[in-house]
């Protein structure tokens, strides 16, 4: 590994994305989930979830992020159901759904950053820089947050109420992306010690 010290030159690139904004495809879902990260806390979300969305009316698109041989799909009323979805799914998935679901980790907000969606977070219990970074996102007016035990669907009605990523690539914007994350992992750094594979998901 390189010293700290080191002086040579440095280049800036930016959030990283695996994913790209397409403002002109049109929207089928109302909302879509996203579950990823460790077991059990995984299944303990989606076995929840479930059991809310029977009090939700629109239409979802689930996606377990369960990773086997076989990409499964299921479909129950409104609901359709993946075990996972390969990188090109998931850019249309997000392309085509109004709302997002889905942990704080630091590559799905690059993500949703890249794409300017709205989101509800739900920071994966015990990974203490989701929390922060919830938390940070929350106090900056751009995505509501809560724990995974007191979710209830009803609370996805919050979103009206923030602005979303898309405020962030505006121009009388006064804030970035960078400067977020900067300030809610000095938070994790002073506070915590974070689990560092949480940070991919």
């Amino acid at each position: 590994s390189r010293s700290e010290d080191y002086q040579g030159n440095k280049f800036y690139i930016g959030p990283l994305s695996r994913l790209k904004s397409d403002s002109t495809s049109k929207n089928k879902y109302d909302l879509l989930i996203v579950l990823s990260g460790p077991e059990p806390q995984r299944s303990l979300l989606e076995k929840k979830l479930l059991s809310e969305l029977e009090n939700y009316h629109g239409k979802v698109l689930f996606v377990s992020g369960k990773i086997q041989n076989k990409q499964v799909v299921k479909k129950t009323g409104k609901l359709t159901h993946y075990n996972y979805l390969t990188t090109s799914g998931m850019q249309k998935a997000y392309d085509r759904s109004k709302l997002v679901l889905c942990r704080s980790g630091y590559s799905s907000i690059m993500d949703l950053y890249q794409l300017k969606k709205k989101v509800f977070f739900i920071p994966t219990p015990g990974q203490f820089e989701q929390e922060y970074l919830a938390e940070h996102l929350e106090s900056q007016n751009i995505a509501p947050f809560c724990s995974q035990d007191e979710f209830t669907i009803d609370m996805l009605s919050k979103l009206e109420e923030y602005s979303g990523f898309e405020i962030l690539h505006s121009s009388s914007s006064s804030t970035s992306i960078s400067s977020i994350l900067s300030e809610a992992f000095s938070s994790v750094k002073e506070n915590s010690e974070p689990i560092p594979s949480s940070l991919s998901t």
